[in-house]
Formats: structure tokens, sequence, C-alpha cells
């Protein structure tokens, strides 16, 4: 498996961006040198995370999601572990 993380990747099953392969590997995820660990979604070129807004849902059953902005990192979390 390739050492890349992709652009833009989502926890969505919907979602176009949704890689299951990636997701149970683990992926740490930084905002602004801040380690976020309810991220939905994130992109990396455009530089947003998105997490849930509390328990609140859309019409949809799906959660609302707050788009928050700044320096976004990843990394993968087995790698990491395995370097130890």
């Amino acid at each position: 498996m390739s050492d890349t993380l992709p652009d833009r990747l989502s926890i969505d099953p919907n979602s176009e961006f949704y890689n299951e392969a990636l997701l149970q590997d683990g992926i740490g995820l930084s905002l602004n040198g801040t380690e976020k660990t309810n991220a939905e979604e994130y992109c990396i070129s455009e530089g947003w995370i998105r997490v849930a807004a509390g328990k609140t849902l859309d019409r949809k059953g799906r959660p609302l999601t707050l788009k928050l902005k700044g320096t976004v990192k990843v990394w993968r979390l087995n790698l990491s572990q395995n370097a130890d």
C-alpha cells in the first residue's frame, strides 16, 4: 500500500471520497497543530476539515457539520505505531 494519503477523505460511505481500507488502518489528523479525533471529512489542498455539530441531525438523519479552516496535516496511525 502506498504511503501517500489522498488529498480528501470522508468517513461517510455515501461520499465519493470514502475509502474503507484507509479508514481501517487509521488516520491521524491535526488542524493548526491541534490533533482532532472527531473529523468527518478533510481536504488538505483547500485547508479545511468537517466536524459534527453536536448531536444535531439534518432532515436525512446525517449529522450537521461545521467546516473549520486552517493548516491540515494527516498521517497513518499504524505506520507511526510500528516505528516505535
